[in-house]
């Protein structure tokens, strides 16, 4: 059986520690590359864990290498400070990275966007999201899978109170039959989808998964 080699990005946050978690566990799964800021605990005889500075991609691109890309790399604008630094982090990291990538070779990317996702919406995170989209779609990689999920159930306090405050609503909501198609998703749950469709469908050129069609999979 071929073994495929994964590179992540995002690693840290709570879809990416799901991502990693499970690709570790997956037999098809050769190496798992994570790139990071700090150094984590976890150690695996999979996992290589890369500890770079995002803002010189140019001295360790060359590591960028492996069979998928998956990027789940985000911030919100309160942990940021600010509309240009939220956007250095959902969209000029992933994309350089994504670029390097395609550059040494990774064929597939896995790409972990939002829903609304909209280059050309007038508000700043649909629109900041959908360009990143396009850049994606376009630096040619084979294969393309873009998940745009909603209301994502986190299960850790990582400062998104709004957020967690909206999964409650919803769930209470769901309870009476109403906005059941706005289903909150575990992360575990999404990070699975998203190796799936990376082990299974590779050879489909682009693809959009959205809110329930997630699920589905």
């Amino acid at each position: 059986m071929i073994k495929t080699i994964a590179v992540v990005i995002g690693a840290t946050g709570a879809t990416g520690k799901q991502l990693v978690s499970q690709l570790l566990d997956d037999n098809s799964i050769s190496a798992v590359k994570i790139f990071v800021r700090k150094n984590t605990a976890l150690v695996h005889p999979k996992l290589e864990t890369y500890v770079v500075d995002f803002d010189a991609i140019n001295a360790w691109q060359h590591l960028i290498t492996g069979d998928v890309l998956f990027s789940s790399m985000g911030t919100t604008l309160k942990q940021a400070g600010s509309k240009a630094a939220q956007y250095k982090v959902d969209v000029t990291y992933q994309y350089n990275i994504a670029k390097a990538a395609v550059a040494n070779g990774v064929s597939t990317a896995i790409l972990l966007s939002a829903y609304g996702a909209n280059g050309k919406s007038p508000f700043f995170y649909p629109r900041m999201k959908g360009e990143l989209e396009a850049m994606f779609i376009n630096l040619g990689f084979n294969s393309v899978h873009i998940f745009q999920p909603g209301i994502l159930e986190r299960f850790v306090n990582d400062g998104r109170t709004m957020e967690q405050w909206s999964v409650k609503l919803i769930h209470w909501l769901n309870g009476f039959g109403l906005l059941t198609s706005q289903t909150p998703m575990p992360v575990a749950v999404l990070a699975s989808k998203m190796i799936k469709v990376a082990l299974n469908k590779r050879d489909q050129k682009l693809c959009y998964y959205r809110l329930g069609e997630i699920f589905k999979l």
